[in-house]
Protein backbone atom coordinates (compact mmCIF):
# COMPACT_ATOMS: atom_id res chain seq x y z
CA UNK A 1 0.00 0.00 0.00
CA UNK A 2 1.38 3.41 -1.27
CA UNK A 3 1.68 6.75 1.50
CA UNK A 4 -1.49 8.00 -0.62
CA UNK A 5 -3.33 4.95 -0.26
CA UNK A 6 -2.74 4.59 3.58
CA UNK A 7 -4.22 8.03 4.17
CA UNK A 8 -7.32 7.62 1.78
CA UNK A 9 -10.33 8.63 4.03
CA UNK A 10 -12.04 5.19 4.68
CA UNK A 11 -15.84 4.14 5.05
CA UNK A 12 -14.58 3.39 8.95
CA UNK A 13 -13.94 7.12 8.87
CA UNK A 14 -16.85 8.43 7.76
CA UNK A 15 -19.11 6.42 10.13
CA UNK A 16 -17.11 7.29 12.71
CA UNK A 17 -18.18 11.34 11.99
CA UNK A 18 -21.49 10.51 11.54
CA UNK A 19 -21.67 9.06 14.42
CA UNK A 20 -20.67 12.04 16.46
CA UNK A 21 -23.71 13.24 15.15
CA UNK A 22 -26.20 11.16 16.36
CA UNK A 23 -29.17 11.93 18.19
CA UNK A 24 -31.06 8.86 19.69
CA UNK A 25 -34.43 11.28 20.18
CA UNK A 26 -34.42 11.79 16.11
CA UNK A 27 -33.47 8.40 15.40
CA UNK A 28 -36.83 7.38 16.90
CA UNK A 29 -38.49 9.35 15.34
CA UNK A 30 -37.27 9.31 12.03
CA UNK A 31 -37.75 4.99 12.48
CA UNK A 32 -41.49 6.06 12.62
CA UNK A 33 -41.69 8.83 10.12
CA UNK A 34 -39.96 6.53 7.20
CA UNK A 35 -41.90 3.67 7.84
CA UNK A 36 -39.26 0.93 9.10
CA UNK A 37 -42.01 -1.37 11.20
CA UNK A 38 -43.10 -4.91 10.14
CA UNK A 39 -44.22 -4.88 6.24
CA UNK A 40 -43.54 -1.02 5.84
CA UNK A 41 -42.05 0.00 2.72
CA UNK A 42 -38.77 0.93 5.37
CA UNK A 43 -38.91 -2.10 7.23
CA UNK A 44 -35.86 -2.74 9.01
CA UNK A 45 -34.05 0.46 7.83
CA UNK A 46 -31.73 1.80 10.89
CA UNK A 47 -31.27 5.38 12.00
CA UNK A 48 -28.63 7.37 13.81
CA UNK A 49 -30.60 10.58 13.91
CA UNK A 50 -28.24 12.51 12.17
CA UNK A 51 -30.35 15.67 9.95
CA UNK A 52 -29.77 16.02 6.34
CA UNK A 53 -27.42 19.22 6.54
CA UNK A 54 -25.48 17.18 8.94
CA UNK A 55 -25.09 14.29 6.55
CA UNK A 56 -24.55 16.21 3.58
CA UNK A 57 -21.62 18.45 5.49
CA UNK A 58 -20.13 14.80 6.20
CA UNK A 59 -19.89 14.16 2.80
CA UNK A 60 -18.38 17.74 1.88
CA UNK A 61 -15.87 16.81 4.43
CA UNK A 62 -14.89 12.90 2.42
CA UNK A 63 -15.19 13.89 -1.07
CA UNK A 64 -12.23 12.11 -2.25
CA UNK A 65 -13.62 8.81 -0.45
CA UNK A 66 -12.87 5.69 -3.12
CA UNK A 67 -15.30 4.16 -4.71
CA UNK A 68 -14.85 1.17 -2.72
CA UNK A 69 -15.24 2.93 0.57
CA UNK A 70 -18.53 4.38 -0.69
CA UNK A 71 -19.53 0.77 -1.91
CA UNK A 72 -19.08 0.06 2.09
CA UNK A 73 -21.52 2.32 3.06
CA UNK A 74 -24.16 1.64 0.56
CA UNK A 75 -24.24 -1.48 2.04
CA UNK A 76 -24.66 -0.70 5.65
CA UNK A 77 -27.96 -1.16 7.28
CA UNK A 78 -27.61 2.24 8.65
CA UNK A 79 -29.54 4.72 6.82
CA UNK A 80 -27.36 7.69 7.05
CA UNK A 81 -23.94 5.54 6.12
CA UNK A 82 -26.20 4.76 2.76
CA UNK A 83 -27.39 8.65 2.02
CA UNK A 84 -23.60 9.52 2.96
CA UNK A 85 -22.35 7.52 0.26
CA UNK A 86 -25.02 8.83 -2.40
CA UNK A 87 -24.63 12.29 -1.24
CA UNK A 88 -20.40 11.60 -2.47
CA UNK A 89 -21.44 9.93 -5.55
CA UNK A 90 -24.24 12.68 -6.72
CA UNK A 91 -21.82 15.84 -5.37
CA UNK A 92 -18.64 14.02 -7.92
CA UNK A 93 -20.85 13.15 -10.48
CA UNK A 94 -22.21 16.72 -10.63
CA UNK A 95 -18.22 18.08 -10.69
CA UNK A 96 -17.50 15.80 -13.29
CA UNK A 97 -20.31 17.42 -15.35
CA UNK A 98 -18.79 20.94 -15.84
CA UNK A 99 -17.33 22.55 -18.52
CA UNK A 100 -13.90 23.13 -17.03
CA UNK A 101 -13.63 19.31 -14.88
CA UNK A 102 -15.72 17.14 -17.48
CA UNK A 103 -15.43 13.87 -17.32
CA UNK A 104 -17.66 11.40 -19.07
CA UNK A 105 -16.23 8.33 -18.37
CA UNK A 106 -16.08 8.91 -14.01
CA UNK A 107 -19.89 9.91 -14.75
CA UNK A 108 -20.86 6.82 -16.52
CA UNK A 109 -18.48 4.72 -14.04
CA UNK A 110 -20.86 6.40 -11.13
CA UNK A 111 -23.69 5.78 -13.23
CA UNK A 112 -23.00 2.18 -13.39
CA UNK A 113 -22.24 1.61 -9.76
CA UNK A 114 -25.30 3.86 -8.75
CA UNK A 115 -27.49 0.78 -10.72
CA UNK A 116 -25.55 -1.99 -9.42
CA UNK A 117 -26.86 -0.79 -5.55
CA UNK A 118 -30.53 -0.18 -7.07
CA UNK A 119 -30.42 -3.24 -7.99
CA UNK A 120 -29.21 -4.88 -5.02
CA UNK A 121 -32.07 -3.12 -3.35
CA UNK A 122 -29.74 -0.82 -0.74
CA UNK A 123 -31.37 2.54 -2.57
CA UNK A 124 -34.27 1.52 -0.55
CA UNK A 125 -36.41 4.68 0.66
CA UNK A 126 -37.62 7.72 -0.81
CA UNK A 127 -35.21 10.15 0.18
CA UNK A 128 -32.51 7.94 -1.38
CA UNK A 129 -33.78 7.59 -4.34
CA UNK A 130 -34.65 11.28 -4.27
CA UNK A 131 -31.83 12.71 -3.55
CA UNK A 132 -29.94 10.36 -6.34
CA UNK A 133 -32.25 9.38 -9.58
CA UNK A 134 -32.32 12.50 -11.09
CA UNK A 135 -28.45 12.72 -11.00
CA UNK A 136 -27.26 9.55 -11.49
CA UNK A 137 -29.71 7.91 -13.88
CA UNK A 138 -31.40 11.25 -15.32
CA UNK A 139 -27.70 12.86 -16.02
CA UNK A 140 -26.92 10.01 -17.77
CA UNK A 141 -30.13 10.36 -20.04
CA UNK A 142 -31.84 13.86 -19.98
CA UNK A 143 -29.14 16.28 -18.98
CA UNK A 144 -29.34 18.00 -22.63
CA UNK A 145 -32.87 17.86 -24.15
CA UNK A 146 -34.47 16.66 -26.53
CA UNK A 147 -32.99 13.27 -26.02
CA UNK A 148 -33.40 10.83 -29.00
CA UNK A 149 -34.69 8.73 -27.04
CA UNK A 150 -37.20 9.53 -24.49
CA UNK A 151 -37.89 6.36 -22.62
CA UNK A 152 -34.12 4.47 -22.43
CA UNK A 153 -34.42 0.97 -21.89
CA UNK A 154 -33.26 0.91 -18.48
CA UNK A 155 -35.94 4.01 -17.64
CA UNK A 156 -38.80 1.85 -19.15
CA UNK A 157 -37.53 -1.23 -17.23
CA UNK A 158 -37.54 0.18 -13.69
CA UNK A 159 -40.89 1.82 -14.94
CA UNK A 160 -41.94 -1.78 -15.34
CA UNK A 161 -40.11 -3.43 -12.21
CA UNK A 162 -41.99 -4.94 -9.10
CA UNK A 163 -39.49 -2.96 -7.11
CA UNK A 164 -41.50 0.26 -5.54
CA UNK A 165 -37.82 1.95 -5.36
CA UNK A 166 -36.45 0.97 -8.82
CA UNK A 167 -40.01 2.81 -10.57
CA UNK A 168 -39.42 5.89 -7.80
CA UNK A 169 -36.20 5.88 -9.95
CA UNK A 170 -37.20 5.62 -13.19
CA UNK A 171 -39.98 8.79 -11.97
CA UNK A 172 -37.32 11.13 -10.05
CA UNK A 173 -34.85 10.73 -13.50
CA UNK A 174 -37.43 12.47 -15.48
CA UNK A 175 -37.14 15.56 -13.39
CA UNK A 176 -33.38 16.06 -15.18
CA UNK A 177 -34.97 16.22 -18.12
CA UNK A 178 -37.61 18.65 -16.91
CA UNK A 179 -35.18 20.40 -16.25
CA UNK A 180 -33.57 20.70 -19.32
CA UNK A 181 -36.79 21.86 -20.74
CA UNK A 182 -38.20 18.55 -21.97
CA UNK A 183 -41.42 17.19 -21.12
CA UNK A 184 -41.99 13.83 -22.54
CA UNK A 185 -40.40 11.73 -20.32
CA UNK A 186 -41.76 12.43 -17.68
CA UNK A 187 -45.07 12.22 -19.24
CA UNK A 188 -44.06 8.99 -20.65
CA UNK A 189 -43.16 7.54 -17.20
CA UNK A 190 -46.35 9.04 -15.96
CA UNK A 191 -48.29 7.02 -19.10
CA UNK A 192 -46.34 3.95 -17.51
CA UNK A 193 -47.46 4.42 -13.81
CA UNK A 194 -50.58 6.24 -14.29
CA UNK A 195 -52.21 3.03 -11.96
CA UNK A 196 -49.93 2.66 -9.99
CA UNK A 197 -51.03 1.34 -6.25
CA UNK A 198 -47.96 2.24 -4.58
CA UNK A 199 -48.55 5.95 -2.68
CA UNK A 200 -45.04 6.76 -2.96
CA UNK A 201 -45.52 6.35 -6.88
CA UNK A 202 -48.53 8.46 -7.03
CA UNK A 203 -46.78 11.32 -5.02
CA UNK A 204 -43.52 10.57 -7.48
CA UNK A 205 -45.54 11.09 -10.75
CA UNK A 206 -47.99 13.98 -9.61
CA UNK A 207 -44.78 15.92 -8.38
CA UNK A 208 -42.76 15.38 -11.34
CA UNK A 209 -46.34 16.54 -13.41
CA UNK A 210 -46.75 19.14 -11.31
CA UNK A 211 -43.25 20.29 -12.47
CA UNK A 212 -43.99 19.81 -15.91
CA UNK A 213 -46.59 22.49 -15.72
CA UNK A 214 -44.48 24.49 -13.55
CA UNK A 215 -41.02 24.60 -15.47
CA UNK A 216 -42.08 22.78 -18.72
CA UNK A 217 -45.22 23.54 -20.32
CA UNK A 218 -48.91 24.36 -19.09
CA UNK A 219 -49.85 23.04 -21.93
CA UNK A 220 -48.83 19.51 -22.14
CA UNK A 221 -49.49 19.33 -18.13
CA UNK A 222 -53.08 20.26 -19.18
CA UNK A 223 -52.80 17.52 -22.20
CA UNK A 224 -51.62 14.89 -20.03
CA UNK A 225 -54.82 15.61 -17.56
CA UNK A 226 -57.28 15.97 -19.95
CA UNK A 227 -56.32 12.29 -21.19
CA UNK A 228 -55.95 10.82 -18.32
CA UNK A 229 -57.70 12.39 -15.19
CA UNK A 230 -60.33 9.65 -14.89
CA UNK A 231 -57.39 7.56 -14.55
CA UNK A 232 -55.65 9.13 -12.22
CA UNK A 233 -55.51 8.41 -8.69
CA UNK A 234 -56.68 10.93 -6.13
CA UNK A 235 -53.24 11.89 -4.45
CA UNK A 236 -51.02 11.95 -8.09
CA UNK A 237 -53.83 14.49 -9.14
CA UNK A 238 -53.90 16.55 -5.44
CA UNK A 239 -50.14 16.86 -6.52
CA UNK A 240 -50.07 17.57 -10.06
CA UNK A 241 -52.99 19.70 -9.70
CA UNK A 242 -51.31 21.93 -7.09
CA UNK A 243 -50.50 25.21 -9.32
CA UNK A 244 -53.45 24.98 -11.07
CA UNK A 245 -57.34 27.25 -10.08
CA UNK A 246 -59.02 26.14 -8.03
CA UNK A 247 -61.60 26.19 -11.38
CA UNK A 248 -59.28 24.01 -12.73
CA UNK A 249 -58.43 21.97 -9.75
CA UNK A 250 -62.18 20.64 -9.61
CA UNK A 251 -62.86 19.92 -12.70
CA UNK A 252 -60.32 17.59 -13.17
CA UNK A 253 -61.68 16.21 -9.97
CA UNK A 254 -64.76 15.89 -11.58
CA UNK A 255 -63.07 13.82 -14.42
CA UNK A 256 -62.44 10.75 -11.78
Amino acid sequence: MTATDASAPTALDVVRALDERADPVRAAGSQGFFKTGPGEYGEGDVFLGVTVPATRAVAKRFADLPQAEIDVLLESPVHEHRLCGLVVMVDRFRSAGRPRTRDDALRLDLHRAYLAHVRAGRVDNWDLVDASAEYLVGGIFYEIAPVPEVMPALVAEFAASDSLWERRVATLATFAAIKAGDSRPALAVAEVLVGDREDLIRKAVGWMLREVGKRVSLDDLLGFLDEYAARVPRTMLSYATEHLSAEQRAGYRAMR
